[in-house]
Parts: structure tokens; C-alpha cells; sequence
């Protein structure tokens, strides 16, 4: 789509369109109050419903079993190249491990997986007990049994935001079930 506009204002003989300056971009110091309280940040923007994931990636070297978070923060970046996105907490215990494995599979939960969710809301427990899984094609990342979707990725690069790192992942591979099934949202603080 841009090369035809940029194809259409050369045969129009129109002037070369000059890029704005990139704005400069700081974060908020020590000493700047929040425009916003938390406790408002998550109240206004908990009104927007999210679906849920389950972010999972295999043992790594000297790793006992494969790690895994509950994830709402997923949404798909780009067409080409196939590339996915996920946001994860600084302080998250299960992100190294993410990191060290360089893969990662998003499992999308079905509506009836809400406590498959919870059980990957916690830290410290074994979140992969009684949960029935196989390794997904290319990375061998923990595929959950009953999803809607997975998606198979490599880690492609990470971001800093603020207390969030934002990770994007190069899709290797994919799919879906083929069963009609809602998926599990999540809606001012509770499972809808």
C-alpha cells in the first residue's frame, strides 16, 4: 500500500514528502508525579476485556520441567513477517526462564479453562501437575491440551515499557481446533 501511494505521488510529480523528527522519548523521573494513580489506570482500563493465554517454553539447560505464565497481554503485531507480541512484569520469575529457552508457545484458553488459567497465575507452584500437554512442532514448547489456538514461536526482540518488557515472537508455526468453543476473556478483574 505504500509503495502504490508512493508510486502515485511520483506520477503526479508532487514533492517528496519529508519524515516528521522523531519525538524525543524519556521516561517519568523519580522526582515527577504519575499523570495517572494506579489504582485508576487499572479501574478505566480494566473495562477493556482481553482474551487469555497461556505463555509456555520448554526446559532450558539445568532446568527441571518447562515454564509457563498466564498471559492477557497477547495480540498478533504483524502480517509480514509473521510476528506476535506479549507484555510480561519486570519482576516476572518465570521470564528468564522464557528468555534462556529463546522459544515460546502461546496457547489461547477456551472459555472452560479458567482454572487451567489460574493454576498459571501463580508463582512458585508446579504449574505443569496434571496438566496434559505435548511439545509443540518447532520450538518443543508445552502445547495445552483443549485450547482454541497455539502459535509457535522464536523470540525475535524485547522491548522495555516501563515496568513491562515487551516481547515479540517470529511465528514458525500455528493452528487452531476446529470446534466451535468461546474463548476465555477476561473483564474488569473476573473471567466473563
Amino acid at each position: 500500500m505504500a509503495e502504490a501511494a508512493v508510486r502515485y505521488l511520483r506520477s503526479v510529480g508532487a514533492a517528496p514528502v519529508e519524515p516528521l523528527p522523531r519525538p524525543e522519548l524519556r521516561c517519568v523521573g523519580e522526582d515527577e508525579r504519575a499523570p495517572v494513580g494506579q489504582a485508576e489506570f487499572r479501574r478505566v482500563l480494566g473495562n477493556f476485556a482481553t482474551g487469555v493465554a497461556v505463555v509456555t517454553a520448554p526446559a532450558a539447560d539445568g532446568e527441571d520441567g518447562p515454564a509457563g505464565f498466564a498471559c492477557q497481554s497477547f495480540s498478533s503485531l504483524s502480517l509480514d513477517p509473521p510476528l506476535v507480541s506479549f507484555m510480561v512484569g519486570r519482576t516476572s520469575t518465570t521470564w528468564p526462564r522464557i528468555a534462556h529457552a529463546g522459544v515460546f508457545c502461546v496457547n489461547v484458553l477456551a472459555a472452560h479453562q479458567g482454572e487451567l488459567c489460574r493454576g498459571f497465575a501463580v508463582s512458585g507452584a508446579d504449574k505443569f501437575a496434571n496438566v496434559p500437554y505435548d511439545a509443540a512442532p518447532v520450538s518443543g514448547s508445552p502445547r495445552l491440551a483443549g485450547t482454541l489456538a497455539w502459535i509457535d514461536c522464536t523470540i525475535h526482540a524485547v522491548h522495555t515499557g516501563g515496568d513491562h518488557l515487551i516481547v515479540v515472537g517470529r511465528v514458525d508455526a500455528l493452528g487452531a481446533t476446529e470446534e466451535d468453543e468461546q474463548p476465555l476473556l477476561f473483564h474488569k478483574g473476573r473471567f466473563v
